[in-house]
């Protein structure tokens, strides 16, 4: 009897603790299945550029998965994604286009239209032509000309605004129940643009039509809205210039005769030094296209009007 009740017992345990560990797994299933329709819920968005991440991300919040798959250190206007990336595109929710000509991969393939969304639609009979410059190369992106339709549009900031409020409206198509959200989010992220816009108007006004120069073609947004007597070469941060370059920079600077100089990036140290004994200064002007290494987009921005203002000094 004593024994036949100490099994019942055991066998009682047995079925407690069997049942307590079915219920934490159905919990913890129910808690995965949870955290997977969440997950599942999230927009998900393909950018072809940084500054569209950047604004999707700081519109969307926790309700987006914002995707820009170019590689580091290349310029994502003449990259070409791969298959597995194309399928990925093709399976977003919504592809942020930047509009202008840029990323010309994507005349090339077949992505769903209606998934499709041209960021800079509302200017688009505003678009600049590029310089019809020979066709050069940088990174492992291969060869490739700057002529056609300039698409550097986010350099003029109060465009960038127009991009960024487009995204705004599409993400709000998509989730209607959000819209008020992400109205206040891009309300947020409008006045840090236009902000970005004041303060480059401000030195533009003090640069009052002084000669500078552009290592590259990317500035012509940059320069139309705030009226910048700008010259563009066409040179690489990490290529030294050979001689004809230098000798096409010395009849330049005759009837141009600038003192500072824009760069995409950092130039080696030769050209630079060449430049300074020239006269000329130059100062960084990211475009960030591309993910930089540290910071975002209005980091990035904001370094690049600090540095512009410092070579004007206080009088432009």
């Amino acid at each position: 009897m004593a024994g036949t009740a100490i099994g019942d017992a055991n066998h009682n345990r047995g079925c407690t603790v069997r049942h307590g560990l079915r219920r934490v797994l159905a919990a913890a299933l129910l808690l995965f299945m949870a955290c997977s329709a969440v997950a599942a819920d999230k927009l998900v968005v393909f950018t072809v550029n940084h500054p569209l991440a950047y604004f999707a991300q700081r519109i969307g919040g926790d309700e987006v998965d914002v995707h820009f798959p170019a590689p580091e250190g290349i310029d994502p206007a003449f990259w070409m994604p791969d298959v597995s990336e194309i399928i990925a595109y093709q399976q977003a929710d919504l592809v942020l286009l930047n509009g202008a000509r840029y990323a010309k991969w994507v005349d090339k393939v077949s992505l769903p239209q209606l998934k499709l969304v041209n960021t800079s639609t509302a200017f688009q009979d505003q678009y600049l032509r590029g310089d019809a410059g020979t066709t050069h190369s940088h990174g492992p992106v291969g060869e490739h000309s700057h002529g056609g339709v300039a698409f550097t549009t986010w350099l003029d900031f109060s465009q960038a605004a127009q991009q960024a409020k487009a995204i705004a409206e599409a993400l709000a198509r998509k989730r209607p129940e959000l819209a008020a959200e992400f109205q206040r989010r891009f309300a947020l992220l409008e006045s840090d643009l236009l902000a970005l816009d004041s303060e480059m108007q401000s030195i533009g006004q003090r640069a009052r039509g002084k000669p500078l120069l552009a290592s590259h073609p990317v500035y012509q947004y940059l320069q139309r809205r705030y009226d910048l007597n700008l010259r563009s070469l066409m040179w690489e941060p990490d290529v030294v210039p050979g001689r004809s370059s230098w000798q096409g920079l010395q009849v330049l600077l005759r009837e141009h005769p600038a003192q500072r100089m824009l760069w995409e990036a950092e130039p080696v140290s030769e050209t630079a030094q060449r430049l300074t004994s020239l006269g000329i200064s130059t100062v960084i002007f990211s475009p960030c296209a591309n993910v930089p290494d540290d910071g975002d987009f209005l980091t990035v921005m904001r370094r690049n009007l600090e540095a512009l203002s410092s070579i004007l000094g206080p009088d432009g």
